[in-house]
């Protein structure tokens, strides 16, 4: 049984800056591609970024670039998104998911596993 927790969200004021984590197990980590997606209140979960199984590929929403980050650390079995330069617009339950597959997508149908989300609020 594959698990994602994620952890790193909270309160920040815009401008600001956090680094969200999440720590997979249940499977071998480094053989598939992860994914990070936000929903906000209101609005459709929505793809935020992505990177392949060995870290050399990353994607990103246009929302996101420039100021978001994605990383993995295949020994510590964790994938991170760091963010920067955060907006109130950024304000959203962010969940790290992963597909059946070394590359990631954009699609989050073609995600598997998903995280229970953690809470990212920004203040203007």
């Amino acid at each position: 049984q594959v698990q994602l927790v994620e952890s790193g969200g909270g309160l920040v004021q815009a401008g600001g800056s956090l680094r969200l984590s999440c720590a997979a197990s249940g499977r071998r980590f480094s053989g598939y591609a992860m994914g990070w997606f936000r929903q906000a209140p209101g609005k459709e979960r929505e793809f935020v970024g992505a990177i392949s199984w060995n870290g050399g590929s990353t994607s990103y929403a246009d929302v996101a670039k420039g100021r978001f980050t994605i990383s993995r650390d295949n020994a510590k079995n964790t994938v991170y998104l760091q963010m920067d330069v955060l907006k109130p617009e950024d304000t959203a339950v962010y969940y790290c998911a992963a597909p059946e597959s070394r590359w990631y997508t954009i699609r989050q149908y073609d995600y598997t596993y998903w995280g229970q989300g953690t809470q990212v609020t920004v203040s203007s």
